[in-house]
């Protein structure tokens, strides 16, 4: 069974915009539902706008939206709103991001949809959640990280403090939003009524420093800047051969030893400082300073291969260009060719970690209002009114 067949029939609304909402609604146009993008006037979702552009097409637009349907409506009319109303009486999921306040003003809430349609479970997607301190708050990934603590722990001892590259509290809510609504769809039944899920960014950068928080809590010490360094292992880190960088990962003691005999120093592990991981830890500025000064001597690749032959856990530092032509890379065939992309569109997408064939990668993802005579003359509108209700008040 190919991954799309997991929610045929299902139709999910994708009111939200930026990267967390739009996530969570591909993840269940992956998995085969209809998912329909309402868009506002006159640019549609925020990151359609943002470089860089290929093929004159936002590529953040392009990560998070294959899979969907886009219509533009107006829902700041009462017509607009009424028709998204309409989508809704006959949607199974609603997906939203709202600015703080937007949905109250716009009666777009929970209850309004519930209204409408009992069964509809609607997705929340903020920030800083619902509470009468977070509901006011706007904000993004960068800013989360930062008032999570995210930050204080990212980048090397002495220096800035730096974001983490990846919106990964952005996609991590998605993923968590997609999980909850599973869930919800899973325990839906007959007679039973929707539910309404809420998914933080703030939320989804505890869950990813659990560690760090139970250390904390146990120990009162504050989690401290480690580099490529990690809390709970050494040697564990990246470092500099005569030609290039390698990360070195050791995670036991039995790995220890192997890495030392690799070295020729096999009566390193009966020294005291050395012999746990324990000791290891405390002494980490010496271990990695007699590292430091052995790997210096060759190269990478000769590293590498001493090291892999003693089954120690070694790789090189690849930018993106080298990561993505890597043989590994290429053995998952992790970029796809949207199966209905038209024949001069030159798009690849990168298929789910649980798609391994990306027979879930079906349609591109779609221009701005692309589906709005399709998905609205469906429900009886002419194409003069569609025009009115995707067009901007005057």
């Amino acid at each position: 069974m190919t991954l799309s067949a997991t929610y045929p029939g299902l139709r999910v609304l994708d009111l939200s915009t930026n990267i967390a909402g739009p996530f969570a609604a591909m993840i269940l146009g992956d998995l085969g539902a209809d998912v329909i993008k309402v868009e506002r006037p006159p640019s549609g979702d925020d990151t359609r706008s943002l470089p860089p552009q290929w093929h004159s097409r936002a590529t953040v637009f392009l990560a998070v939206n294959r899979n969907k349907r886009s219509v533009v409506l107006n829902l700041k009319t009462l017509q607009g709103r009424e028709a998204l109303m309409k989508l809704a009486s006959d949607a199974d999921v609603v997906i939203e991001s709202f600015p703080p306040g937007l949905a109250s003003a716009l009666a777009l809430t929970d209850a309004d949809f519930r209204a409408r349609n009992p069964r509809i479970t609607v997705c929340s997607v903020s920030a800083f959640g619902s509470g009468p301190l977070g509901s006011q708050l706007p904000g993004y990934d960068a800013l989360v990280q930062a008032v999570s603590g995210l930050m204080s722990f990212t980048g090397d001892p002495q220096g800035d403090t730096v974001r983490i590259a990846p919106s990964l509290l952005d996609l991590t809510t998605g993923m968590w939003g997609a999980i909850a609504i599973m869930a919800a769809i899973a325990r839906r039944g007959p007679g039973t009524v929707g539910e309404h899920i809420e998914v933080s960014l703030l939320d989804s950068a505890f869950t990813l420093m659990c560690h760090q928080v139970l250390g904390f809590l146990a120990t009162g010490q504050l989690p401290a800047k480690l580099g490529s360094g990690a809390p709970s292992a050494a040697p564990y880190r990246v470092f500099r051969a005569s030609d290039g960088e390698f990360m070195l990962a050791t995670a036991t003691d039995a790995q220890f030893t192997r890495l030392c005999n690799a070295l020729d120093w096999k009566s390193l592990p009966d020294k005291p400082q050395f012999a746990t991981m324990a000791a290891r830890l405390n002494a980490r500025a010496e271990l990695d300073a007699l590292l430091a000064e052995r790997f210096s001597h060759d190269t990478v690749a000769n590293w590498l291969h001493r090291l892999g032959e003693a089954g120690i856990s070694a790789g090189p530092v690849n930018n993106l260009q080298q990561a993505l032509v890597s043989k590994l890379t290429t053995e998952r065939q992790l970029l796809v060719r949207p199966a209905e992309a038209a024949a001069a569109d030159p798009i690849e997408l990168l298929r789910l970690p649980i798609d391994p064939d990306g027979s879930s990668v079906r349609q591109s993802p779609p221009q701005l209002g692309q589906h709005s005579k399709e998905v609205l003359g469906a429900l009886g509108y002419d194409e003069s009114t569609i025009e009115d209700l995707s067009r901007l008040e005057r």
